[in-house]
């Protein structure tokens, strides 16, 4: 027997499912509350770290709440990019990943153990820069330039080591596809990061690396460390005197990119807060400033032009790894 009491919790019963059901839409539409972790997968000092801290302020200020850098390096980048495709997916927690991030998986393949994490865990949102690697010495060293450097190595196996961000990162890549392009051998020395490698060329640790411009343009300027050449197509705006491999009959090429991600199931309208976050980002004066003093560039991709890049850069990138074959 119906009885108004039993109409009333009925009632009360629809209102709170209705109330619950539009819980998450109100809180994606509230989306930002609280501070944003942007992850960086490496220490300070390398590309990532220097594109994401005035991508990160520039979002903060149109977002209304602050995006704050966390580095966490290891394992090329591995450690850190895991972390967040296994995050929650509330918009909390991003990530600013270099090209490494489609490499890893395919070198875990190669290792033959287990998946760090996969590709299609993590949605692009947009791409921030993409410079190809310099080929750097310590100043006071005995190569003027890229033949000299070459020479040595070719006659000296083993005797000059490069220092790079952890093994198939994306200093590691750049420098095998030289060894192999040359027939040369070069000792391979894994650090956690850039930052860590660099400092490591500059206290006589190793003899070289191939790492972004903006790792190395200020150690450049201040004549502590010089650049023999370049992986890509043309001249560099920040090195106009560098040769590309190319120019020096080494049909080689690379570029290191850094780009914006999230995991992979983030709601839609977070996911566009984002997007018009980073679109605002890379067109901030402030943000542009600081990325030319550090000697690069925006060079912005949005999200759907980002995503069909990322995916033709992972299968590339693929194939080179099966090449390159397993590294100590």
């Amino acid at each position: 027997m119906t009885t108004r009491r039993h109409i009333v919790l009925r009632g009360l019963a629809a209102g709170l499912l209705a109330s619950a059901a539009a819980w998450p839409a109100f809180a994606q539409d509230d989306y930002p509350s609280r501070p944003i972790t942007m992850l960086v997968p490496f220490p300070p000092g390398g590309v990532a770290d220097t594109v994401g801290r005035p991508v990160a302020e520039a979002m903060g200020r149109y977002l209304k709440q602050a995006v704050v850098i966390e580095n966490k390096g290891g394992a090329g980048g591995g450690i850190g990019m895991a972390q967040v495709a296994k995050s929650k997916a509330d918009g909390y927690t991003v990530l600013m990943a270099l090209s490494s991030l489609v490499v890893l998986p395919e070198a875990d393949k190669v290792l033959k153990r287990a998946p760090m994490f996969q590709l299609d865990q993590l949605k692009p949102i947009a791409r921030f820069s993409a410079d190809p690697t310099v080929l750097v010495v310590k100043a006071e060293s005995p190569w003027k330039t890229y033949a000299e450097f070459m020479a040595y190595v070719k006659a000296n196996p083993a005797k000059v080591s490069f220092g790079s961000s952890g093994n198939y990162g994306t200093m590691h890549v750049p420098m095998e596809q030289l060894k192999a392009a040359t027939s040369s051998y070069m000792l391979h020395v894994p650090y956690t990061g850039a930052g860590p490698a660099v400092m490591a060329l500059l206290s006589g640790q190793i003899e070289a690396l191939s790492t972004g411009p903006a790792s190395v343009t200020q150690q450049i300027k201040a004549g502590k460390l010089r650049a023999l050449a370049h992986w890509g197509d043309g001249r560099l705006t920040a090195m106009p005197d560098v040769p590309s491999l190319k120019e020096l009959g080494v049909p080689i090429s690379y570029a290191q990119w850094s780009g914006m991600f999230v995991p992979a199931n983030t709601p839609a309208a977070v996911v566009e807060k984002l997007r018009q976050a980073a679109k605002f980002a890379a067109a901030d004066p402030r943000a542009n400033q600081a990325l030319v003093a550090a000697g690069t560039s925006f060079m912005f991709q949005d999200m759907p032009e980002f995503e069909r890049y990322v995916q033709a850069d992972a299968k590339d990138m693929a194939a080179l790894v099966q090449r390159i074959g397993k590294v100590d």
